[in-house]
């Protein structure tokens, strides 16, 4: 029986951006992708999108679908969902694996993140991607998404859900990427949650921004399949 692969997307994202990397997995994993509450078309919940309502949706998947022997890759806010299953719900994980997730938030940090948010501005200046934001979330108001989505950040800011001390108590083995072209996330807040976790290997991925679009699919799945 082959292991169970959960993939979970970015902020404001959907799991159709991670299909490339899932088609080369799927070979040696029984992969699943996972779309948050109100993202990829999904039903926009009652509830303001948060880390903790995210973990849930995924924790009910898990449940549902009796997923075994599960590794859990999360892209950018992905793979900080999957580090807060792993702190609350480990027993359901086998091994999570994160790239381009941004660990440190405060509020300079998510008054930094929140201003590439404003839709107006991505209309106005790149149109393509709100059109692209627009098909990926439909029927569901993209401009909502990402309303939603700052106000979370903003939250995160004032009170970062996963404290530095916490990963310390994740056992789980791990893996953490960062592209060496990433403009998001800093390696100074990589390195430090590499080194907090107590059983973790790091990698550096050569010529890789930030967009999961700009990723290399093939070397993303050579480092998950060979750790």
């Amino acid at each position: 029986m082959k292991r169970s692969l959960l993939i979970l997307h970015g902020a404001i994202g959907a799991s159709s951006q991670l299909k490339a990397i899932a088609g080369k997995l799927s070979v040696n994993y029984d992969v699943h992708l996972f779309d948050f509450p109100g993202h990829g078309g999904k039903e926009l919940p009652d509830k303001p999108f948060s880390i903790a309502l995210f973990s849930a949706a995924v924790l009910s998947y898990i449940q549902e679908n009796k997923l075994q022997q599960l590794t859990i890759f999360g892209y950018s806010m992905g793979g900080y969902v999957a580090m807060h299953l792993a702190k609350y719900y480990p027993a359901f994980i086998n091994r999570i694996i994160t790239l381009g997730t941004k660990f440190h938030w405060d509020e300079a940090t998510a008054s930094k993140e929140i201003k590439m948010l404003d839709a107006a501005a991505i209309v106005a200046k790149v149109p393509a991607f709100a059109a692209a934001l627009e098909e990926m979330h439909a029927p569901n108001d993209w401009k909502d998404i990402l309303q939603r989505t700052a106000n979370m950040l903003i939250e995160m800011g004032r009170d970062n859900p996963l404290k530095p001390e916490d990963y310390k108590e994740i056992k789980i083995p791990s893996l953490i990427m960062l592209g060496d072209r990433d403009r998001m996330v800093t390696l100074e807040e990589t390195v430090a949650i590499y080194k907090s976790l107590p059983d973790a290997q790091m990698a550096m991925l050569p010529g890789t921004p930030h967009p999961v679009e700009q990723v290399n699919p093939a070397l993303v799945s050579y480092l998950i399949e060979r750790t």
